[in-house]
């Protein structure tokens, strides 16, 4: 099967690349991702896996030259973090429009300005609706379990999309943990080889490709990125479920924690949720009937299976580690209370934004966040809708 090492995030997911052995990776440097390509490039100059390494001038290069290579038909990966993510954001929706299924680690940090390279959300949150599908994870297994996974999924012919795994920078990506390493050869069988049925750049069948899609086009175009967005969950749990067989790790679209029998919740996306954990165990000794969702697909965005999770619970908190300037909360909040308004469910919604720029949040601080969803749940009055909690004001 394989065996158990000490690995930070980043090595985990270096390592996830060379078990995959891409036909191509491009890639430029940016904290705190830049251990994952500097750490593949010496598996490749060590000839330990035969990969074609590009390296490139820019973060745009680097996702254009992924979108080539993926377009000729090689399997291509890249990764990056923050202001690297938005100078790629061009070719990033053409990558997606294409329908390319390149798979790309996002070690998550804050968008400058002002400079930060710390962890929060407001890297990939800017990508949420460019029709990538989006992966997080709590710790450095399961970012080296979704990396795994991401291919397979990337690569279904019913889905040809392109896939990104999230893992906060520095909390999971420079911290060191024991991580189950799925042997080698399983990985290639899990994996398996790339041969895609069809793919743009075909010598057989030589075709002109342009940069435009006008009136006529475009509209169905996107249609059909949509109506494929609407089967990918189905295939996510399919390939999740393979990999569960391969090694006893379950996954589904989210993680719950004490949430069945719980009274109000806590909704959180990435290392967060460990945190999350620690306070829910304090506070059950306490007779707190608490519970978290820990979000794994967030696009597409699986809003039945979340109204159904959380359906029964009386009061809710959800956590954004960024902001969406719309005075209405943060992307992640939007999405539950909308998913839960749709559904006709009644529970009370507050949105808690924390930890921008890498500001900590510790155990107490999510007892104390508790506390302010189950005032929401003792009251049934929201008197803040938005909270900034841990903000000097």
């Amino acid at each position: 099967m394989g065996n158990r090492i000490a690995l930070t995030g980043n090595e985990a997911v270096a390592l996830a690349m060379k078990q995959i052995a891409p036909d191509v990776v491009a890639a430029y440097p940016i904290t705190p991702q830049t251990e994952i390509v500097q750490i593949f490039s010496q598996f490749v100059a060590d000839g330990d896996v035969d990969t074609e390494f590009v390296t490139v001038e820019s973060e745009h290069s680097a996702m254009s030259a992924a979108v080539g290579a993926s377009a000729a038909g090689a399997r291509s990966m890249t990764a990056t973090s923050s202001n690297g993510l938005e100078l790629m954001f061009e070719i990033v929706n053409i990558a997606s429009s294409l329908r390319l299924p390149i798979v790309m680690p996002i070690v998550n940090r804050t968008i400058s300005g002002p400079i930060n390279i710390h962890c929060d959300h407001s890297d990939v949150m800017a990508i949420r609706d460019s029709g990538w599908i989006l992966l997080f994870g709590e710790n450095a297994q399961n970012a080296y379990d979704n990396l795994l996974m991401a291919n397979r999924i990337a690569e279904h012919q019913d889905v040809m999309l392109p896939v990104a795994v999230n893992l906060d920078g520095f909390i999971i990506s420079h911290a060191v943990e024991n991580i189950d390493i799925v042997a080698n050869e399983d990985v290639r069988d899990f994996v398996g080889d790339y041969y895609p049925e069809k793919y743009l750049l075909d010598e057989e069948h030589p075709l002109t490709m342009g940069p435009v899609d006008l009136q006529d086009f475009l509209f169905e175009h996107k249609r059909q990125q949509i109506e494929t967005l609407k089967i990918v969950p189905q295939i996510v749990q399919e390939i999740s479920d393979e990999f569960a067989e391969l090694t006893g790790r379950q996954y589904e679209f989210f993680e719950k924690y004490k949430l069945d029998d719980a009274e109000i919740a806590i909704v959180a996306i990435g290392s967060t949720a460990g945190t999350t954990k620690a306070a829910i165990d304090n506070l059950r000794e306490r007779g707190l009937k608490v519970g978290l969702l820990s979000i794994r697909l967030y696009r597409p965005f699986p809003a039945d299976a979340i109204v159904k999770a959380l359906s029964h619970v009386k009061a809710i908190g959800v956590m954004d580690r960024s902001e969406s300037y719309s005075n209405t909360g943060g992307p992640l909040f939007s999405d539950i209370r909308a998913a839960m308004y749709d559904a006709g469910e009644t529970a009370k919604i507050i949105n808690i934004i924390y930890g921008l720029g890498g500001r900590d949040i510790t155990v107490k601080d999510l007892e104390n966040v508790i506390g302010r969803v189950k005032e929401v749940q003792d009251s049934n009055q929201i008197a803040e809708k938005v909270i900034y909690y841990g903000v000097r004001e």
